[in-house]
């Protein structure tokens, strides 16, 4: 833990907790559009395919899903794993350099399947699942089968892996649209997009677009969202051109000069997100939206549930369930609070599912 000197301003949750939400679109609608949104927030996670509409409809003014999926239609936005080894949509300048930023990482990954891969030659598979994915978008089980051809002896799952891992592959629609389905098939980023991959940006460069969408934050935040390590160098180098505060651990944070910083008692409305906001993943210490008490309360199991932010900070998960969207509260709400989160859940049911008969119900409060 990175401690700075005692004389840096000290930032505590509920102040970062407000400078976040700002940058993260959560405090008043904004007015972008949703490609400059998802390039602002540097994608969004795209685990299922309505979570980035959702994570627009907490965040634009005039959202409509339709909005997004004629982007991704149109090869503007694209589905394609990046940080934390995780599906993201990007804009199709991002999908061509972030992917390559995050490269190591994939890289790395493939450490974990080394008994599988014995005897594979990576370089020579990567050219082969080129050719073949860019002749016609591939399922994973296509892959799998059409790989395990050409190395029997290799476990396949492994293979299909590695091609993940050593190729930038974006999901073709209908996989993603609104409304639509499709099973995942994939190509190659450069092949959907008709243009070559860029070389990987700057670290530095990327520093300055993390904090302007997730700071003020430490190192090992930006190392949290990216899944990247040895940061701090890009860091040092742009120190001069950042301010820096501490947080109530002492831990030093980065922040632009000029980057927003509210009040810590400016409002905060409800807000409606989807499972895997990177609003709750893009930072080694949380405690800025999950209170302590409620940690780890957003899973069970493997499965990821929607959550619910009051006040700024997360307060329960919810779901839609035949014609209802029902809150579940992890406390208490005041007549207040659930006016206001009854308002929130009907807008944004009228934002993703206009003309549809859904209400707002409260379900029982979830117990710890």
């Amino acid at each position: 833990m990175t401690k700075t000197p005692s004389a840096a301003p000290v930032l505590d949750a509920r102040a970062l907790n407000r400078a976040t939400l700002d940058r993260q679109l959560l405090l008043r609608p904004s007015e972008l559009s949703a490609k400059e949104a998802v390039a602002h927030l540097l994608g969004l996670q795209a685990q299922n395919v309505k979570p980035p509409y959702h994570a627009l409809a907490a965040r634009l003014d005039g959202f409509g899903p339709e909005l997004l999926s004629m982007l991704m239609a149109d090869r503007e936005v694209v589905r394609i794993v990046t940080m934390r080894s995780t599906i993201h949509t990007h804009t199709d300048d991002d999908c061509l350099t972030l992917r390559p930023l995050v490269q190591p990482a994939r890289d790395r990954e493939l450490n974990a399947f080394r008994k599988g891969l014995a005897g594979v030659d990576l370089d020579r598979l990567a050219v082969f699942a080129r050719e073949l994915v860019e002749a016609e978008p591939r399922t994973m089980g296509q892959l799998r089968e059409a790989l395990s051809g050409r190395w029997p002896e290799a476990d396949p799952q492994s293979l299909a892996i590695a091609a993940r891992c050593r190729l930038p592959l974006v999901q073709v629609t209908p996989r993603g649209l609104w409304g639509r389905s499709g099973q995942v098939a994939l190509t190659t980023a450069e092949h959907w997009l008709g243009r070559p991959a860029e070389p990987a940006p700057a670290p530095d460069e990327v520093v300055l677009r993390y904090l302007a969408a997730f700071g003020p934050a430490s190192v090992k935040d930006m190392q949290t969202w990216a899944g990247l390590t040895r940061l701090r160098e890009a860091f040092e180098r742009l120190r001069p051109r950042l301010v820096t505060f501490r947080d109530e651990r002492g831990v030093e944070l980065f922040d632009l000069p000029e980057a927003s910083r509210p009040d810590p008692d400016t409002p905060a409305p409800p807000r409606f997100l989807p499972e895997f906001d990177n609003l709750l993943l893009s930072h080694a210490d949380r405690s800025r939206v999950v209170p302590p008490e409620y940690r780890g309360r957003t899973w069970r199991g493997n499965q990821a549930h929607c959550t619910l932010l009051v006040d700024g900070f997360l307060a329960g998960v919810w779901r839609l369930e035949e014609a209802a969207l029902v809150v579940e509260p992890f406390g208490r709400l005041t007549a207040a609070q659930r006016r206001d989160v009854t308002a929130e859940g009907e807008r944004t049911l009228a934002v993703l599912y206009p003309g549809q008969p859904y209400d707002v119900r409260f379900g029982t409060v979830v117990a710890g």
